[in-house]
Formats: structure tokens, C-alpha cells, sequence
């Protein structure tokens, strides 16, 4: 590739179409290929059917910890979005570059990928890692076997840089998330014997109410952290499932919730606590009209919340990085939960604005892919001149 700077390799990015559901092997192979070109060595972490991969690269010495700077190669549907580009074709419009994944968060790998052959030609005190995965989109699914692998190794990363869209702000937090299902099996009858017959929507909706009197609970002041919008941990029912016909008691009802929570609380006190409202309250009103009648709870999806202290390494790197001590947090997950459980002190920023992610006509603007490449610069004097 001769154009190697973060705007052309943005182009090649947005044009695989790494939607979740889909396979994001073309673009793996595509990083692979550029990195070879480098002189960079990778290795893929293939999930179970080998349609996807994560890569992880060590520019530098092979010890010392160094710093990894992390992206996830996916991206969210365009289906049902009024997009007045297209999606997987990058367009530039008025200093903007559109396409799917210019903020979420093709931007950052593009700007890392154009930071290797400044990095190739130092000599570097410390290394640099990359480390690209797939499935954060859908619950931060396929970096955890990747980190499972790093967890083995005699010399693991020391901090981590997450590229999501802060604006180039520097954030040191965020809330973990929860997801999960509930399925409630009720008994049929005609609605003419609606008594005889046990509801599944109605018993679902009760449990969804439970979930809202929790909701209520928890954003109660002596629950709250200022350095978080909203400043509680918040529980919410996204989607529900049930019924064939009006004249007919359901017989199956399917909810799933989640929980947003704050660094600090578990978010499966949630879950317990409705599984012991459905088990002591619900279940023995429904078996005592049909005894196989059930509800059942299963998780979708789970990530740790993100709460790094300002005094740390990973924050004054960060700080010296972005220019500016004015840490904040974000309202989305990333993977810098999971990376910080695996003691690899994590931090995010990264350019473009999560207010362009997940919509139609996403973009990240020209000068902020600029201002980071520089702040990718910065990171190469940085680990060319540490002692």
C-alpha cells in the first residue's frame, strides 16, 4: 500500500463491512497484509467456527510491558438508517469523512495503523502492542479470548489506550453492562376461561415493574457518582415477546433487560433480585394452577465497568498524550473493563464523537483524525525517550 497515511487507510477500513453478524476476516487479513508489509509479525485468535478473528502485534522489544493500543474491527447494522452515503464507501463532505465506523471506531485503527512506520523506524525503549478484535458491538465478545491467552504470557502489556470516540478527551471510566433474558411458560386456554389458564404476559409484566421499583432504588441519591450521566446505575426492558392471538391466554413471554452499572456495584444483584421476587412471589401463584409452568433466566451478554484512578500510570500517560488532566468518563461500555480485570490498567480516548456512532450518515471529522495522529506521535516519542 503506498498511501499510507490515516485518511487513505480509513478508506480501505470503512470498505469492509464488518457488521457483527458478519465475518470480519477480509479486514484482519487486510491489517495483517499491511503489517507484514512493515515488517511486523502478527497472530490471529479465531473464535470457535474460525469466521472471525482478533490480531495482536508487538512492534519493539519483546519485554518491558509497554502499551497496547486497542480497537474492536467491528460495526453496528445500517438497515432501517436514512444514510445519504454509502455506508461502506468513505465520502468526504464540509471536513467530515462518512461511512460506517468513522467514529465507532475505524478512525482510531486507521490512525494506529499510520503510526507503524513512524514506530518501525525508531528504536523503541518500550513496546508497542496492537490489539484488534471483533464482537464488542454485541457485548465484548471476542477480545476475551485473546486476553485469556495474554494472561499466560511471561511479559504482558503494562497500560492500555482504547481508541473509542471521546473527542480526544481523556477518559478514565465507564459503566459496566449486564443483559439478560427472562422467558416466562404459562399455561393456554381460551381467554372465555382466562382464570383457568396462567398469563405469561401478564406475569411478565409484573416482573418488569419489579425491575422498575429496582430502577427506582438505585438512582437514589445515596447511590449516585457525580463523575457519571445519569449518575446511578439505571436498569431498563429493551424488548418483549408474546401471545399468538387475543382470544387466547398466552402461554410464552419473553423479556430482555439490562443494567448499566456503576463501577463498584454488581450488576447481578439485579438479576438475583428478580429471580428470588419470581421464585417466592410469582412461581407458586402459576403452579398452583399449572405445576409445569415456569420462568427461566438466561444471560445475553456482560462487561465490567471501567474506573482507573487519576493518579496512575495509565492516567498521567494519558494526560501527557492528550494534553489535559480534565478526566471524565462515558456513558458506553468498552473493553477496558475486561483489559483492567485482566491487570492491564486501561484508559480510553480517541477521536470522533460517540454522538455520530451507531446513526445514519456516521462521521468523524478531518482535523480530529489529524489531532490523533499527533497524539499518536506523542506516544511514539514517548516510548522512544522512556528509561
Amino acid at each position: 500500500m503506498n498511501d499510507r497515511s490515516s485518511r487513505a487507510l480509513l478508506e480501505r477500513l470503512i470498505g469492509f463491512a464488518t457488521v457483527s453478524r458478519d465475518s470480519n476476516l477480509e479486514m484482519i487479513d487486510f491489517i495483517r497484509g499491511y503489517l507484514g508489509e512493515l515488517g511486523v509479525e502478527s497472530e490471529l485468535f479465531y473464535n470457535a467456527e474460525r469466521s472471525k478473528a482478533n490480531l495482536f502485534a508487538t512492534i519493539g522489544p519483546r519485554e518491558g510491558g509497554g502499551i497496547v493500543l486497542s480497537g474492536h474491527t467491528d460495526v453496528v447494522p445500517v438497515e432501517g438508517q436514512a444514510w445519504t452515503v454509502d455506508a461502506f464507501r468513505l465520502t468526504e463532505r464540509d471536513g467530515r469523512l462518512y461511512g460506517r465506523g468513522a467514529a465507532d471506531m475505524k478512525g482510531y485503527i486507521a490512525s494506529v495503523l499510520a503510526a507503524v512506520p513512524g514506530l518501525r523506524e525508531r528504536e523503541l525503549k518500550l513496546p508497542v502492542h496492537l490489539a484488534f478484535s471483533y464482537d464488542e458491538e454485541v457485548g465484548c465478545l471476542g477480545v476475551r479470548p485473546m486476553l485469556a491467552e495474554l494472561a499466560q504470557r511471561a511479559h504482558k502489556p503494562a497500560l492500555c489506550l482504547i481508541g473509542e470516540p471521546t473527542e480526544l478527551k481523556p477518559v478514565l471510566g465507564h459503566k459496566g453492562k449486564l443483559a439478560m433474558r427472562c422467558q416466562v411458560k404459562g399455561a393456554p386456554c381460551h381467554s372465555a376461561y382466562a382464570p383457568y389458564g396462567v398469563n405469561a404476559i401478564q406475569y411478565a409484566a409484573r416482573m418488569i415493574g419489579r425491575l422498575e421499583e429496582i430502577g427506582e432504588l438505585l438512582a437514589r441519591p445515596e447511590h449516585h457518582d457525580a463523575r457519571f450521566d445519569p449518575p446511578f446505575s439505571t436498569v431498563q426492558t429493551g424488548v418483549i415477546n408474546g401471545g399468538r392471538a387475543l382470544n387466547i391466554v398466552p402461554a410464552e413471554c419473553e423479556f430482555d433487560f439490562e443494567v448499566r452499572a456503576l463501577p463498584g456495584f454488581d450488576a447481578n444483584r439485579v438479576a438475583d433480585e428478580l429471580q428470588i421476587y419470581a421464585e417466592a412471589e410469582l412461581l407458586p401463584k402459576m403452579r398452583a394452577v399449572k405445576s409445569d409452568t415456569d420462568i427461566r433466566f438466561q444471560s445475553l451478554s456482560a462487561y465490567p465497568g471501567l474506573a482507573t484512578s487519576p493518579d496512575s500510570e495509565a492516567a498521567r500517560l494519558l494526560a501527557l498524550l492528550s494534553g489535559s488532566t480534565e478526566y471524565g468518563t462515558v456513558a458506553f461500555g468498552t473493553e477496558g473493563g475486561l483489559f483492567d480485570e485482566a491487570g492491564i490498567p486501561t484508559v480510553v480516548c480517541g477521536p470522533g464523537s460517540m454522538d455520530q456512532g451507531h446513526k445514519p450518515d456516521e462521521f468523524v471529522t478531518v482535523a480530529q483524525l489529524r489531532e490523533c495522529d499527533a497524539m499518536l506521535a506523542r506516544l511514539t516519542e514517548y516510548v522512544s525517550a522512556a528509561s
